[in-house]
């Protein structure tokens, strides 16, 4: 059977049997929809959505095997995350985050080994979700350079945290941070420390009330004094150590952003199709599908998609595969993937007008969603600007 161009997800291609995650993932993300339009209209977080995924063995997806995970890679990460990102983009940013940050600790050789092994035992035997809070009230993306205000002061007996971080995603639920800090000794060094949630002087402040994504948790988190232990160190170099980005860690990122936005405009696309086939104005006597305009439309909406998946699934592909790949073009990808995927859901706007922006309607929750996708690092002018340094030999 011909399938229609835009019902292909990206990562997906034809294969006698789907691995068991695939199957566990779209009965999941069935549940993640129907709750989607209430968290987002009350700006919960969906406990609910983690608790069923830690049940089906998902938030393990990029734990190693041999540390009782799936060992899945980027390519199967991407397709998950589309799946979820077209049913609650919410929840699908809070679990990349979470992913990212275990791939980046199987890959990593920078990591202490006891602790990548601590925090994947406690991922597959329950709900204990990390990510990296590095965004800052004074100094915006660390992407756009700068110290962070936030340090950490050692003592004897441990490290010593004080700072505040903005858009902590799933601050709600997270167990572990992976903050980004600066030390106060004599020769500055800045990068990660990993911070168990909880500890005295730690406080979440919820900040997130925003226009789209209202259901990620993104939260301020506060440390005022908060003492973990000095083996807690992760990667902490001297400023110049970080002029090149963690490769992995900006790769994956630019691959599952681009996955989940992707997943939204997809959402969009299917709930247009069923508008156009229902909708039967008394004027014309016929459905808006009839309409060679309308046909137009969601053709070059399937176009854009068709796009989207060719490049996820062939550079996600391509990382697991170990091909050489620079940070550049993963930010091209992300950037086209993003902007293709806020393009179709605005085309989707301009063919149905009002009825597209009542709150009745999914396709203005999508809208809002989407056009969070050109918020995250690296944004578009930042892309842009490096392609055209990279040209210019500068």
């Amino acid at each position: 059977m011909v399938r229609a161009l835009g019902t292909i997800a990206a990562g997906e291609r034809a294969q006698p049997r789907e691995p068991d995650h695939f199957e566990r993932a779209l009965r999941l993300a069935a549940r993640f929809a129907e709750r989607a339009a209430a968290h987002d209209r009350d700006a919960s977080f969906p406990f609910e959505n983690f608790k069923e995924l830690s049940e089906a063995g998902l938030l393990a997806l990029t734990v190693p095997a041999a540390l009782g995970g799936a060992g899945a890679g980027a390519s199967d990460a991407a397709r998950l995350l589309g799946i979820f990102g077209k049913a609650d983009p919410s929840t699908a940013l809070v679990l990349s985050m979470h992913y990212i940050q275990h791939l980046v600790m199987a890959r990593s050789q920078r990591w202490p080994g006891r602790l990548a092994r601590q925090l994947a035992k406690e991922t597959v035997e329950g709900i204990a979700l990390i990510n990296a809070l590095r965004v800052e009230p004074e100094l915006g993306s660390p992407a756009r350079g700068g110290l962070p205000t936030t340090v950490a002061r050692r003592t004897e007996t441990g490290w010593r945290l004080t700072g505040r971080k903005i858009y902590s995603t799933g601050a709600p639920i997270l167990k572990w941070y992976a903050v980004w800090a600066r030390t106060d000794e004599p020769e500055t060094r800045v990068g990660l420390f990993l911070v168990p949630a909880g500890l005295p002087g730690t406080r979440i402040v919820e900040t997130w009330d925003h226009l789209g994504l209202r259901a990620s948790g993104s939260h301020d988190v506060i440390f005022e004094d908060v003492t973990f232990p000095l083996d807690h160190e992760i990667d902490v170099r001297k400023p110049d150590g970080w002029r090149v980005p963690d490769f992995t860690q900006s790769t994956i990122h630019a691959i599952f952003i681009a996955a989940i936005y992707d997943g939204v405009a997809r959402a969009a696309r299917d709930w247009l199709v069923e508008f156009l086939e229902s909708r039967v104005p008394a004027n014309l006597g016929a459905p808006l599908a009839t309409l060679s305009r309308a046909q137009e439309s969601l053709g070059a909406i399937d176009a854009r998609l068709a796009v989207n998946a060719r490049l996820i699934d062939s550079f996600a592909g391509d990382f697991d595969d170990g091909v050489l790949l620079s940070a550049a073009e993963s930010n091209v990808i992300k950037m086209t993937v993003t902007n293709n995927a806020v393009a179709v859901v605005e085309e989707a706007l301009s063919l149905t007008g009002n009825h597209g922006l009542a709150r009745t309607n999914p396709l203005q929750r999508h809208y809002r969603d989407v056009l969070c996708g050109r918020v995250h690092t690296p944004q578009d002018d930042a892309t842009r600007t490096s392609l055209g340094r990279l040209a210019l030999n500068l």
